[in-house]
């Protein structure tokens, strides 16, 4: 075993501490005497030693999780206290399992949860979020330890990232909905109630009509130039033609092109299974589309039997190319959501339509509703004025 050059002990330098082939004691510098003793397994146990009367003496405290830093520095310095002062030591008695931690709420949460009932996609997204940003601060602590103080505080930490805390607090409240119903933790002891979410601000960017004449031509350039892979392109235009979402296009399947029913049946959408009119533009986009010796995709990929899986560095070299920078692959949606606006269409008719299953997601469009409401009524307005604001000769 080796002794280790001394630094402030906390949960965080604690956490980042590891050795490799044998343990090594790392001492506080704030509390002499007091250490974390760090063995190769990954291991990590709170120790305290000191000298008095008595002679040399080296207590163990606790294992880092089951017991905290700031735990084990107070039960350090009473002991430190009586070494120097001869005094028998009291047996740090052993602190009652508390029960599964954090981390391993989320193992479970992982594996029978979002394996069974979420898409890959958000399974990485909420994988990601989990290593990065909860179970580094969390993951050690007994699920029945963490309180809203601890769950404001990660919330807190990350308020330059919105998005990321916000999200952060969905994935812990589910993993504790989810503990109440295993038997884990108790009904109604939710510590994610409540915690006021940050205002996140979702870009929205729509295509006005000059804009979709320069994409439209930077379409058919790229095409007859051959830059680019042919069902890249097709996609691109799905997209634009349909309002659906990327990976909704890029899995289509042969299959699901229903020419009778004018249909395309996208049965792995993101919220469930849906109906797409077939209409005649999109049709002529897939009728254009030469259908690959056993590919049963409707947008190919360059391997064999495989469907495209990106389409961001062809739509990033198009952008460029149309002077639309600042327009993502995904406002390709919100443009047909606002076309349909403003030739009239119903928020109702245009949530079906993109497949939103709650209400509030449309909701978002309703600003660009009532522009077009405004531009109504002022056409009606103006042809009212010319029948009721005749001048006075032509009256008389």
């Amino acid at each position: 075993m080796s002794q280790c050059r001394e630094r402030a002990i906390s949960k965080r330098t604690v956490d980042a501490l590891s050795v490799e082939h044998r343990d090594a004691i790392f001492w506080d510098r704030d509390l002499s005497g007091f250490g974390v003793r760090v063995y190769p397994s990954g291991r990590k146990v709170y120790v305290v030693q000191s000298r008095g009367p008595r002679g040399s003496r080296r207590v163990t405290l606790g294992r880092h999780g089951k017991i905290t830093a700031d735990q084990a520095r107070k039960r350090a310095a009473g002991i430190i206290d009586r070494i120097k002062t001869g005094q028998e030591l009291i047996p740090v008695e052993p602190k009652q399992d508390t029960g599964p931690t954090v981390a391993g709420l989320a193992d479970r949460f992982m594996r029978a949860h979002v394996a069974v009932n979420c898409k890959p996609a958000t399974a990485v997204r909420y994988d990601g979020l989990l290593r990065n940003c909860i179970l580094p601060v969390l993951g050690s602590m007994p699920i029945a330890s963490v309180e809203r103080r601890h769950v404001t505080d990660l919330h807190y930490a990350l308020r330059d990232r919105p998005s990321s805390a916000n999200r952060s607090v969905d994935i812990l409240k589910k993993m504790y909905s989810l503990a109440e119903v295993w038997g884990l933790h108790p009904q109604g002891r939710n510590p994610c109630r409540s915690v006021r979410k940050y205002k996140e601000r979702k870009p929205q960017r729509f295509l006005s009509a000059k804009e979709y004449q320069r994409l439209g031509r930077v379409l058919d350039e790229t095409e007859a130039e051959g830059t680019a892979w042919p069902p890249a392109i097709a996609a691109i235009r799905l997209l634009i033609l349909t309002g659906c979402r990327r990976n909704e296009i890029l899995s289509l399947r042969w299959d699901d092109v229903d020419r009778i029913a004018g249909e395309l049946r996208l049965r792995d959408a993101k919220t469930g299974g849906r109906m797409v009119p077939l209409t005649p533009t999109a049709a002529a986009v897939l009728d254009a589309i030469p259908r690959m010796p056993d590919n049963p995709w409707v947008i190919a990929g360059k391997r064999p039997g495989k469907h495209l899986r990106n389409v961001n560095e062809i739509w990033y070299r198009l952008r460029v190319r149309a002077d639309l920078k600042d327009v993502r692959l995904h406002d390709l949606r919100h443009s047909w959501a606002s076309r349909a606006l403003a030739l009239g269409e119903s928020l109702p008719m245009i949530g079906r339509q993109l497949g939103h299953t709650q209400v509030q997601t449309t909701v978002r469009y309703a600003h660009l509703a009532q522009d077009t409401e405004k531009v109504s009524a002022a056409r009606v307005a103006d042809s009212i004025e010319a029948d009721i604001m005749v001048p006075d000769a032509e009256a008389a």
